[in-house]
C-alpha cells in the first residue's frame, strides 16, 4: 500500500507549484473559489485527509492540462486512502499512528536510537511498563490497551512478506541503562535476538560505548530515515523529540541525516558481534533476577 501521507505530501507540493507557476497567490486562489485562506492553505501544507471534490475544483480553475489532471487528481485519491491504522482513531496516539502510516509505503527504513529499544521490536511488556513511566508526564494522549494492540499491529505489518528492509542502530546506554524491571529487559533484548535471527529483512547494530567516532559530528536525538519504491517521493528524515516529529523532505537536510547515520555505522558493532552483545546483556539480567519462581 502506498501511504497515504507520503501521497499527501506529495498532492501538496503539486497543488502550491502549479498555483506558483501561475503567478497567483493563495489568497487569489482562495477568492476565485470562494473558499477561505486557511483551506487553500491546508491543502498546500498536506494538513489532514483532502477532499478530491476540492481538489478537482483547484485543478479546473488552475486550467491544469489533462495530463497533470489526471494525475494529480490520482494522488488526491491515494491520499484519501485509509489504513489499518485508522481503525484505532486517536486511540494509538497521534505519532504511533503516523508511523505506522508512513511505514506502510517504505521500502527501506533506517533508525538510530539514541534512549529507547525501537517501538517495531517492543515487547507488549516492555512498551506497558513504558507506560506507566509516562504517566508520570500527566495525562496520556492514547488508550494504552490499544497503542499496545497497535503496536504488535506494526511490527506484523513489517515483517510481511514484501515488507521494508528494515535496519537500526541502537546505542549500548539503551542495552545497559536500566529504566524498567530487569526481567522486563532481559525478555525483551532476548525477543530482539530471536528476531533478528529470524527475519532476514531486519537488521541491528549497537554502537558501543567506547565506539571510535573521531571525525564524525554525533546526533543530538533519535531519528528514523525512509526511501520508497516510487523515485518521484523524495527520501525523508524523521526526527524524534519528547513532544513531537520532526518530517524532513528538503534533500539537503536529509542529506545531512544520512551523513550522520554512515558515520554511526561505521562507528557500531557488526549484526553478528551486536547480537553477541544483546546476548550477554541478556543473560546478566537473567543473573541478577535469579530463575523463574514455579511455585
Amino acid at each position: 500500500m502506498v501511504s497515504p501521507f507520503i501521497r499527501r505530501r506529495r498532492l501538496a507540493d503539486e497543488l502550491r507549484t502549479l498555483r506558483e507557476e501561475r503567478e497567483m497567490t493563495a489568497d487569489e486562489l482562495a477568492k476565485r473559489i470562494h473558499y477561505s485562506r486557511m483551506k487553500v492553505s491546508r491543502l498546500e501544507n498536506a494538513h489532514g485527509r483532502p477532499d478530491v471534490a476540492d481538489v478537482i475544483t483547484i485543478l479546473n480553475t488552475l486550467e491544469v492540462n489533462e495530463s497533470k489532471w489526471t494525475e494529480v487528481v490520482r494522488l488526491a485519491h491515494e491520499a484519501t486512502r485509509k489504513g489499518w491504522w485508522d481503525a484505532y482513531g486517536n486511540a494509538m496516539g497521534a505519532r504511533h499512528r503516523l508511523y505506522a502510516d508512513i511505514e506502510s509505503g517504505a521500502a527501506t527504513i533506517r533508525e538510530y536510537n539514541l534512549s529507547a529499544i525501537p517501538g517495531i521490536l517492543q515487547t507488549p511488556e516492555l512498551t506497558s511498563s513504558l507506560i506507566e513511566i509516562t504517566k508520570r508526564e500527566g495525562r496520556l494522549d492514547f488508550n494504552p490497551a490499544k497503542m499496545v494492540e497497535a503496536r504488535l499491529r506494526r511490527q506484523q505489518e513489517i515483517l510481511r512478506p514484501g515488507g521494508p528492509k528494515y535496519e537500526f542502530i541502537i546505542d549500548e546506554g539503551v542495552v545497559r541503562r536500566r529504566t524498567v524491571p530487569r526481567d522486563v529487559m532481559a525478555a525483551q533484548l532476548q525477543h530482539i535476538v530471536t528476531v533478528m535471527m529470524a527475519e532476514p529483512q531486519l537488521t541491528t547494530r549497537v554502537l558501543p560505548i567506547n565506539a571510535d567516532m573521531e571525525g564524525a559530528l554525533l546526533p543530538k536525538a533519535t531519528f528514523a530515515l525512509y526511501t520508497f519504491p516510487d523515485p518521484i517521493d523524495p527520501p525523508m528524515a524523521i526526527v524524534d523529540t519528547i513532544t513531537t516529529d520532526l518530517i524532513h523532505t528538503e534533500r539537503r537536510e536529509v542529506r545531512r541525516y544520512i551523513q550522520r547515520y554512515e558515520d554511526l555505522t561505521r562507528g557500531a558493532l557488526s549484526p553478528e558481534d551486536s547480537l553477541a552483545l544483546l546476548t550477554e546483556a541478556a543473560e546478566l539480567l537473567i543473573d541478577e533476577v535469579g530463575p523463574p519462581n514455579d511455585e
